[in-house]
């Protein structure tokens, strides 16, 4: 089976090298072109990954990416705009067509893999926990009865939903539309935790603050296009695996101090996720009836 699953990796890995030379024609692409600028959603709230002070220039991990990805369809890194997006504002930016691309965080799953286009993952990372010091809180047991807060539409509600009940834990969940917001209502007491991915949570540790142990359904990143613009989607996946190949890709995670990514892992992910999402498409969930 691990040969087999080799042997895929290698063809995904071969195919990538020839398809954007037919890509370039893609309608998509060919706009981006015309249009001479790509228009990208990207946090703004996330240290490391897209994050902008009040008034200054987006930096981060996803921000270099959209950079190259401008120069490898544009000639020119900086022929990118941005846009500020969330977990509940990034994906109907990319269906109205507003946005070329969403870089910002994006975790791939079965089924969004049927609503959008993803790429090949670019990172990899687990659901953590934030609390403060003073809480005592030292385990994802401890937060039994107590209330996590959460980004609006992100599936991490979900994630910890699944495991309190397999534990048996209660649990009263929170939403906010920033990580800001989540922060400031961990620091006032109206939550007891602050839960996203782990890499997300460093960006907002502070000497009040502690990362716990605890990490939950493993996911990665990956860069999201509308469905079926399949040509861009070629261009990108291209990008992120040249970028894997000359080591440019594990400069930015040095550069942005993000924790050391295990390409093995993310070439399963490439593999697993997207063999899920098929058969998901081929054995939808009814829909109740109403």
């Amino acid at each position: 089976m691990r040969k087999l699953l080799s042997i895929a990796v290698v063809l995904l890995l071969t195919l990538t090298v020839f398809i954007p030379a037919i890509a370039e024609d893609a309608a998509e692409v060919t706009a981006i072109k015309e249009r001479g600028k790509l228009l990208v959603g990207v946090k703004a709230d996330v240290p490391s990954f897209g994050y902008q002070e009040l008034g200054g220039e987006f930096e981060g991990l996803e921000i270099d990416l959209a950079h190259k990805l401008a120069e490898t369809i544009l000639g020119d890194p900086n022929a990118v705009e941005f846009t500020a997006v969330t977990a509940k504002t990034r994906g109907p930016l990319l269906d109205t067509g507003e946005l070329d691309a969403i870089i910002a965080t994006f975790t791939i799953k079965a089924d969004r893999i049927l609503q959008y286009e993803f790429s090949k993952p670019y990172y990899v990372d687990a659901i953590g926990l934030l609390v403060t010091k003073a809480s005592g809180i030292a385990s994802f047991a401890d937060l039994d009865g107590k209330t996590i807060g959460v980004a609006q539409s992100a599936t991490t509600r979900d994630a910890l939903q699944a495991a309190a009940d397999a534990a048996g834990y209660s649990m009263e969940f929170a939403e906010f539309p920033t990580y800001p917001d989540l922060k400031a209502a961990l620091d006032s007491g109206r939550i007891d935790c602050f839960s996203v991915d782990k890499a997300i949570l460093m960006g907002y540790l502070d000497d009040t603050t502690v990362l716990l142990p605890d990490s939950f359904a493993a996911q990665p990143y990956g860069v999201a296009v509308k469905k079926g613009n399949l040509g861009l989607l070629a261009v990108v996946d291209e990008l992120i695996m040249a970028s894997r190949a000359d080591g440019s890709m594990d400069e930015l995670v040095v550069k942005w101090n993000l924790p050391t990514v295990d390409w093995a892992v993310v070439d399963q992910y490439g593999i697993d996720l997207w063999a899920e999402a098929e058969e998901l498409a081929a054995n939808p969930t009814p829909t109740p009836a109403s």
